[in-house]
């Protein structure tokens, strides 16, 4: 069963509460999405780091539920 952006949207915001978060479905299909996260929590931090946050944030959604999702994050 497809993921909705807003379930998305709403696990990464428990996680990193200051984050402002867009989610984009890439190919309708629910399981391919785009997502933009930024917050003041990554500052410092390098990429690899401010992603792992995020993919936490989903609790091992990623690979299952969610197939794919193409991440950009910043501090600002």
């Amino acid at each position: 069963m497809p993921m909705q952006a807003s379930d998305i949207e709403k696990m990464i915001k428990a996680a990193i509460p200051d984050a402002k978060v867009e989610i984009r479905d890439l190919a309708g299909d629910g399981d391919h999405y785009a997502a933009t996260v930024i917050s003041p929590a990554f500052k410092g931090m390098p990429k690899v780091r401010q992603h792992q946050m995020v993919y936490a944030a989903l609790k091992g959604n990623m690979g299952g539920v969610l197939h794919a999702l193409a991440l950009t994050t910043s501090a600002e």
